[in-house]
């Protein structure tokens, strides 16, 4: 049996710290993980510079409410379900994910937890598990699935190398020339036929 595992910010939605970023006027808060591989390193220069503005969760939900799927998102995604099972793996968070997550018709979303004080201020966060694209499509392998996976950024690259077929979607010029062996697509007809092939 199969199931396709996709990332979720830059795949499905634009991502939610370049929106915040946008909206707060704060150009730091572009960085993601297209720019740094260290999931945690970037993690603790967020916070920081939340901290260092007054921001917390509030404001970023605020923007959150304001962001619409990429235009085709939801039809992909529809349609992708209509012939396999699909997970979306995102290095997100809970309390970020829930609008989104309606937005896209309630597909599963396995993600983390931001952890915040009373007053909305985050204090730091908690993976649901090391390494979790990867962890959980080996979890998923190990109980007799056999997974695709697709994202565009440096912590999708382990579950898409562990998969059966792996494509880069909407990645980076460096991330592509980084990884020739991987198809990358720009289009969702593009990724959605290359998935259907592999099933």
């Amino acid at each position: 049996m199969n199931i396709v595992c996709l990332d979720l910010e830059g795949v499905l939605v634009p991502e939610i710290w370049i929106e915040f970023s946008k909206a707060s006027g704060i150009p730091e808060l572009r960085r993601t993980t297209r720019d740094e591989p260290d999931y945690d390193k970037l993690m603790k220069y967020r916070i920081a510079i939340l901290k260092e503005h007054g921001l917390g969760l509030r404001q970023i939900r605020e923007t959150i409410e304001k962001i619409d799927p990429m235009p085709g998102a939801r039809e992909f995604l529809d349609s992708l379900r209509e012939i396999t099972q699909v997970i979306i793996l995102s290095d997100t968070f809970t309390q970020f994910a829930d609008p989104l997550m309606k937005k896209l018709g309630r597909p599963t979303i396995f993600c983390n937890t931001l952890e915040a004080a009373e007053d909305g201020e985050i204090t730091g966060y908690r993976l649901r598990v090391e390494k979790s694209k990867l962890t959980t499509v080996k979890a998923l392998q190990s109980i007799g699935f056999e997974t695709l996976a697709a994202g565009d950024s440096y912590n999708d690259l382990g579950m898409i190398q562990a998969s059966k077929a792996g494509f880069l979607f909407r990645s980076t010029e460096q991330i592509k020339k980084d990884h020739p062996e991987l198809p990358a697509f720009e289009e969702y007809n593009e990724l959605f036929e290359a998935i259907k092939a592999n099933l």
